[in-house]
């Protein structure tokens, strides 16, 4: 039987033999000869994968004719015209009605395992699968019977890879990969239904997140990147500044408690140490207190404060803070018989005897409306200050020579709930306020400036100052507050 062989070196269709006499494949007899043989080979759906894989690797690649130029006249017609020609009318029937829907089925199971393929190829063991049984023979009976018998052209297939938008691949492409990614039918179809053509699950899609997702690491990188640089220049900077030499803080001292006394001022107490020791040299009018020269010797050096200098010193503060009472802290100064006053009881206290020095009418204000009450304590010989803070809610103790008397803070405390009890009606508890024994304080440093101390630590609180003077300041202490009693004005 002689064989005619194409141009591409493939035996052509059965009924292009030689022998002519070979049944038509439209005769009844031949289609029955085939439906039964289709029958009788039809292996079972759960046929091993290696099997599909080498019947899918039989088909033929479909290529297009080629076509060779004829430079002579040729009389006989060419064999590709005539194995076209040769088809009849049953077989374009045929190709017409079943070819349409085997293609559309080929064509999903083509791309499903190519999505398969691709989506399970990343980050994945290939020997971790698990074969899994093929699909039904009769879908690849049909697949061999429509790339063999339609000869679908490649054309076609890229005109249907336009219309799904996937990536054109041949026949041999998708088997060689079917067989590489151990991946069969069975999946491809199962998948087919779950992974579907659509906007939704469209492969550009997921390439287009799988860039973002890129991106979006390798800025996060950058951003660590940054941060460690951060911290990195934070700890060098912390290292710089301990090997840096620190600078002494230098306290600020405030101007106004320390003004010279001018030459003019100088003279005038001068003269007053120098005058009639029985001449008066100032009264103070509202106090009622007189000092004259015999009295006024004691703001020498080395002299020992009197009671009328302190009381009228503390008088003079007083007005001060009424002249500008935004500048100082609103406070009430005791002269210096008060103390003596109220522990002057049986019991060693006696609210009674001192309950009128404080009345509004005398005062103009209440106590309890005060940030600071000053009390003068004498010590038999030794001027001591005390100081009902209400502001810091204290009760503080200032001693030049550093002494504690727990009793005077005991005793103003008592007074401070009578006070308030007896001129505003309200029972207030003081019992969880601080007494403090103050011992950051300049620190008295001869056994005659107490009295000095008292009254400068009086100044420095109404001003809302830290005691920042010492024992070098007392002669010009004892100037200038004989200069403020002379012209009866605080400075």
């Amino acid at each position: 039987m002689a064989i005619i062989t194409t141009l591409t070196g493939k035996r052509p269709h059965r009924w292009l033999y030689g022998n002519h006499n070979h049944q038509s494949p439209n005769s009844s007899r031949f289609k029955r000869q085939k439906l039964s043989t289709m029958s009788n080979n039809t292996p079972s759906p759960f046929s091993s994968t290696n099997a599909t894989l080498s019947r899918i690797s039989r088909y033929p690649e479909t290529k297009p004719p080629l076509r060779r130029e004829v430079h002579a006249p040729c009389s006989r017609p060419r064999k590709f015209d005539l194995s076209i020609n040769s088809k009849s009318e049953s077989s374009n029937l045929m190709v017409s009605g079943i070819s349409s829907a085997l293609i559309e089925k080929y064509q999903q199971t083509k791309y499903s395992a190519l999505a398969t393929i691709e989506l399970r190829a990343k980050g994945k063991e290939k020997d971790n699968y698990k074969e899994v049984v093929s699909e039904d023979s009769s879908v690849e009976h049909e697949l061999r019977y429509a790339a063999k018998d339609c000869k679908l052209k490649e054309s076609d297939l890229v005109h249907l890879d336009n219309e799904v938008g996937v990536q054109k691949q041949s026949t041999s492409s998708v088997v060689s990969e079917l067989s590489g990614g151990k991946l069969n039918e069975f999946d491809a179809a199962k998948m087919v239904g779950t992974l579907s053509l659509s906007p939704e699950n469209d492969l550009s899609g997921v390439r287009a997140y799988k860039k973002l997702l890129e991106a979006v690491d390798k800025r996060s990188d950058t951003i660590g990147r940054l941060k460690f640089e951060i911290q990195l220049n934070e700890k060098r900077r912390s290292a710089f500044d301990l090997l840096r030499p620190k600078k002494e803080l230098v306290e600020e001292v405030p101007w106004e408690p320390f003004v010279p006394l001018t030459k003019e001022e100088k003279v005038e107490v001068a003269r007053a140490f120098s005058a009639d020791r029985k001449k008066v040299l100032v009264a103070h009018e509202k106090s009622n207190i007189e000092i004259s020269g015999e009295k006024f010797q004691c703001l020498r050096p080395s002299g020992w404060l009197n009671d009328e200098v302190i009381n009228l010193y503390l008088e003079l503060l007083k007005e001060r803070e009424r002249r500008d009472p935004q500048k100082y802290l609103n406070c009430h100064f005791f002269n210096t018989f008060f103390y003596k006053k109220l522990i002057s009881g049986k019991n060693g206290y006696d609210y009674k005897s001192v309950r009128r020095w404080t009345t509004q009418k005398k005062l103009g204000y209440g106590l309890h409306e005060c940030d600071k009450i000053f009390v003068p304590i004498h010590q038999q010989i030794h001027w001591c200050l005390a100081v009902i803070n209400k502001k810091e809610k204290k009760l503080q103790y200032l001693d030049s020579l550093k002494g504690i008397d727990t009793q005077v803070l005991g005793v103003l405390a008592r007074y401070f709930v009578d006070e308030v009890k007896d001129k505003t009606g309200e029972d207030i508890d003081i019992s969880c306020w601080e007494k403090e024994f103050v011992e950051d304080l300049p620190e008295q440093k001869n056994g005659y400036d107490c009295g000095m101390y008292m009254v400068k630590y009086t100044d420095f609180y109404s001003r809302n100052l830290r005691l920042c003077f010492n024992q070098s300041h007392m002669p010009y202490f004892r100037l200038k507050t004989a200069k403020e009693i002379l012209r009866l004005k605080a400075d």
